[in-house]
C-alpha cells in the first residue's frame, strides 16, 4: 500500500542529521544555529525536481495543501468550484473553508471525473476545478484541461493517491495550474501527516508561500520579526521533522510504485479470467500508482460479498465497497454548503452511485506475502459463485 511499510534507517538518519545540526525543528530562521541544515527546504527542492516542476511549497496535510493551493485565487461569496463526487471529504472542506460554494460532477468507469458531467456543471460562477486521482489511476486530465481552457477556469489535481503516477509520460499534478499531494500514513509515501503542492508559475507559488505562513513574505532583506506582508493568512507550516522523513521516502517512491505495480498485477492476473469481473478503466498512455487493484461486479451484493469472502481469507477490502460514506458525496448530508447546488444529495449522482456499489478495491501492499494473489482468488471465486 504505501511508504510506511518501508519506514527504517533512511528516516532515522535524515532525523539524526536534524539534531547533529543543532535541533532545529523550525523551518525558518535560527541560521546560526542550525549548521545549514534544512530538511523541509531540501525536500522541497528535490520534489520539485522528481516531478519536473518549477515550485514546490511544503504543508502540514493533503487537505492543507488543497485549501493554500485555493488561497490563490482570492473566491469569494457565491464562486463556485466543481470536483468529482467520488472523493475523499477533505477536497469539499477545503472547498468551503475558501468560502466557495462546492458542486460535485458525476465519476465515470475511471473512478474520477466524469468530463461530460464537468461540461455540463459549468456556469458563469465556476472559477475552479478540483479533479482527483483516486487510488492512483490518472483522470482524463487531456479532456478535463481541454475543457478548462476552453471555459478559463483553473485546474487543480488532487494528487493525493497519484503521487509519482503519469499520463502520457507527464507527472500527475504538474497537468493543472497546481498539484497537491497527501502525505498521510496510508499514501504512497509518507511523513506521517503532511502534503506538498506544486505550482506552474512564480506568482501562485509567492502567494501560497506567505499565505500559509501567516502572510509572511520571507523578504531576505529583513529578519523575520520585521517581515514583510500584503495579507493575511494562516500557519501550514511544516516542520523538519516531517521534511527529514520525507526526503528518505522520496528516495524510495520508484520503489514503492514498481512494487505496487507489480503485485497489483500478480492479483489480476490470477483474478483475470473469472467470468463477470471487469477491471476499471484507465486513460489512453497511463502510468497508475497502483494504489490498489479495483474491479466491478454484477451488483452491490455481491461487492459485499467478495468483501465478506476476503476477510475470511484475512485480506481487506480500500473504501469500496466497505467505506463509502467518507468518500461519496452522497452521503455528505453533514455539509449543508453541498445543499446549496445539491438539493437532494442522496440523488444527485446516480451514475457514480451505480458505478461505485458494484466496484471492489484491494489495497496493494509493497511487502505483498506470497500467497495473497491464490488467497484472493480463492475468496472471489467463492463469493462468484
Amino acid at each position: 500500500m504505501p511508504g510506511y511499510e518501508l519506514i527504517g534507517s533512511e528516516e532515522l538518519s535524515e532525523i539524526n542529521d536534524i539534531f547533529d545540526h543543532g535541533g532545529i525543528l523550525f523551518r525558518h530562521s535560527f541560521d546560526n544555529l542550525r549548521k545549514g541544515c534544512f530538511k523541509v527546504k531540501e525536500f522541497e527542492k528535490q520534489f520539485s525536481l522528481t516531478m519536473n516542476s518549477p515550485y514546490a511549497l511544503a504543508v502540514t496535510s493533503g487537505t492543507a495543501a488543497l485549501r493554500v493551493a485555493l488561497s490563490t485565487l482570492n473566491l469569494k461569496s457565491g464562486d463556485e468550484v466543481i470536483t468529482q463526487s467520488f472523493t475523499f471529504v477533505a477536497t469539499v472542506e477545503a472547498i468551503i473553508e475558501s468560502k466557495a460554494t462546492p458542486v460535485c460532477a458525476e465519476i465515470d468507469e475511471t473512478l474520477n471525473l466524469d468530463p461530460m458531467s464537468l461540461e455540463e456543471s459549468i456556469n458563469e460562477n465556476t472559477k475552479a476545478v478540483i479533479v482527483v486521482h483516486m487510488l492512483g489511476t490518472p483522470a482524463r486530465l487531456v479532456e478535463i484541461k481541454n475543457i478548462c481552457d476552453e471555459h478559463k477556469i483553473v485546474m487543480i489535481e488532487d494528487t493525493a493517491w497519484g503521487c509519482g503516477g503519469k499520463l502520457q509520460n507527464k507527472y500527475l499534478g504538474t497537468w493543472g495550474r497546481m498539484g497537491t499531494y497527501s502525505f498521510d500514513f496510508a499514501k504512497t509515501i509518507t511523513t506521517g501527516e503532511g502534503g506538498m503542492i506544486l505550482f506552474q508559475n512564480e506568482s501562485d507559488y509567492k502567494k501560497a508561500s506567505a499565505w500559509h505562513d501567516h502572510g509572511h513574505e520571507n523578504n531576505p532583506k529583513v529578519p523575520r520579526w520585521e517581515d514583510t506582508r500584503n495579507s493575511s493568512g494562516f500557519n501550514y507550516r511544516m516542520n523538519e521533522l516531517q521534511g527529514a522523513v520525507g526526503l528518505a521516502q522520496l528516495k524510495k517512491l520508484s520503489k514503492i510504485i514498481s512494487a505496487q505495480v507489480s503485485n497489483r498485477n500478480k492479483i489480476w492476473n490470477s483474478l483475470s479470467d473469472i467470468k463477470g469481473l471487469i477491471l476499471r478503466e484507465s486513460p489512453k498512455e497511463s502510468f497508475e500508482t497502483a494504489d490498489a487493484l479495483i474491479f466491478s461486479v454484477a451488483n452491490y451484493s455481491m461487492a459485499l460479498s467478495c468483501r465478506k469472502e476476503l476477510l475470511k481469507e484475512n485480506i481487506s477490502t480500500k473504501i469500496l465497497p466497505e467505506a463509502t460514506t467518507w468518500h461519496f458525496a452522497g452521503y455528505w448530508d453533514h455539509m449543508p454548503e453541498l445543499s446549496i447546488k445539491h438539493k437532494n444529495l442522496s440523488k444527485s449522482f446516480p451514475k457514480s452511485k451505480a458505478i461505485l456499489e458494484c466496484a471492489v478495491s484491494i489495497p496493494i501492499l509493497v511487502n505483498m506475502p506470497e500467497n495473497t494473489p491464490k488467497n484472493i482468488r480463492k475468496a472471489i471465486t467463492s463469493a462468484i459463485k
